[in-house]
């Protein structure tokens, strides 16, 4: 019986993700004191999201213009409310506007 294409990808994801995850706990074994290695894997979850949402946010409504708005007006709400709710609102708002207008 042939095992489903799926089922071959999802067990490939989790031998990724396993192996990943694993390879810091095999290699590393004693407390990391490296004030640039812990800084390092600090920063790197916020680097690898950036890379991967930053495209998408210029490339999703199909007119880099309105991306660029949204995005200017995300980090400027975000700088003066701080509030997540709203700059959400206001980005979305914003780019729909900018997809309308122009």
């Amino acid at each position: 019986m042939p095992i489903p294409k799926m089922l071959l990808y999802v067990l490939a994801m989790a031998t990724v993700t396993y192996i990943i995850r694993m390879i810091p706990l095999v290699f590393f074994k004693k407390k990391i004191t490296s004030p640039f290695i812990r800084s390092f894997f600090y920063y790197i979850p916020y680097a690898v999201l950036s890379a991967m949402t930053i495209p998408y946010v210029f490339y999703s409504t199909g007119d880099t213009l309105s991306g660029v708005i949204g995005t200017a007006v995300a980090f400027i709400s975000a700088m003066i409310s701080r509030s997540l709710i709203l700059v959400a609102i206001l980005t979305v708002l914003t780019v729909i506007l900018a997809t309308i207008l122009i």
